[in-house]
């Protein structure tokens, strides 16, 4: 098994997270710094920071927060205003994906590694739905352009949905994760963002919450998203 999966699965952090130990050198197999990539079998002595993963017992926890603009979407203790210190959620969690500092809005947080991997797969296309606000009125050939796809990071993004909500605001449905894309699709069409907020992740909407609040998923809604990520 993959390092980042396996470690995933104790519910100790993310696979997103378990990369960013491997590069800093924190993490140990039999003895030896690991690799990024390295497999672990059952009866090999992983270690972090030179102790034994705690493994997360407790019954599974699935919550949706509505994040404010300047929390970190990291377990990282050293990094302030990370996102696990701000819910401070009795129990070890960890954030599903990201939303950058400078966003807000919907993310997820649970101890269940196997949904984050699922979650994570870009290929399952699962959508997540912001409304954005930007510099200057929209035209219609820019809301095209967004839709059709633009050039960012030497790939062209893949079509989506966008509508004109305002004269400055559209909401836009992706089924990609690109980093900052909703951001660097902008600045490529001459735009530049105000405001992001995500408001819905699949079947998981922020209707009702606050900003900062954060609350379990209910059990109808938890069993619909579960039976979409099959």
């Amino acid at each position: 098994m993959r390092i980042n999966k396996y470690i995933s699965e104790t519910g100790y952090c993310s696979r997103r997270e378990t990369n960013r130990l491997i590069a800093a050198g924190r993490i140990t197999i039999n003895g030896e710094v690991c690799e990024k990539g390295a497999d672990v079998e059952s009866e090999d002595i992983v270690l972090i920071d030179g102790k034994e993963i705690p493994r997360d017992d407790s019954e599974p926890v699935y919550l949706a927060l509505n994040k404010p603009m300047g929390i970190v979407c990291t377990a990282a203790k050293q990094v302030e205003g990370n996102i696990i210190e701000y819910v401070n959620y009795p129990s070890r969690i960890f954030a599903i994906g990201r939303l950058d500092k400078a966003s807000e809005g919907l993310i997820l947080l649970t101890n269940d590694g196997d949904i984050v991997n699922k979650m994570m797969r870009s290929e399952h296309n699962h959508e997540k739905e912001y409304v954005v606000t930007v510099d200057k009125p929209l035209t219609e050939q820019f809301v095209r352009a967004m839709s059709q796809g633009v050039e960012i990071l030497d790939v062209v993004t893949k079509p989506c949905e966008v509508y004109k909500q305002s004269e400055n605001v559209f909401r836009i449905i992706l089924t990609q994760g690109l980093n900052l894309q909703i951001r660097r699709m902008c600045k490529a069409l001459g735009y530049r963002v105000l405001k992001l907020e995500r408001v819905r992740i699949m079947n998981v909407t922020l209707d009702g919450m606050e900003r900062g609040q954060w609350r379990h998923l209910e059990e109808q809604e938890l069993e619909h998203l579960l039976s979409m990520l099959d």
